[in-house]
């Protein structure tokens, strides 16, 4: 016997007649769970489509902060050090002024 064959000779499948058509109930299962698996993928997607912060934002965010500490804030927002700001880093207190340190940090590197 073929495997056509043998699909021919099985009976067709009967489902009761509740089974066979969607009530509201099913659909209103079905919607609960689209609505569920559409929260999970926002879930999943919102740290992918968050706005980023500019560089130059994140830097005015440190204004508070002692120089010492907006110098090395810098350090890391950046991911490097202004040639400006270096040597004034390593003194115990740098004697730097918000508007300095910002310009100092804004500079283009080469």
């Amino acid at each position: 016997m073929s495997h056509d064959q043998l699909l021919a000779a099985l009976a067709p499948i009967r489902l009761p007649s509740a089974m066979r058509d969607l009530g509201w109930p099913e659909m209103l299962a079905l919607l609960g769970l689209g609505l569920l698996l559409a929260a999970l993928i926002g879930l999943i997607l919102t740290p992918l489509l968050r706005r980023r912060i500019r560089v130059g934002q994140r830097i005015r965010a440190t204004r508070g902060l002692a120089p010492a500490d907006r110098l090395l804030a810098i350090a890391r927002i950046t991911g490097r050090l202004p040639p400006a700001l270096r040597e004034m880093a390593y003194r115990p207190a740098p004697d730097l002024t918000d508007r300095q340190i910002e310009r100092a940090a804004r500079r283009p590197r080469r």
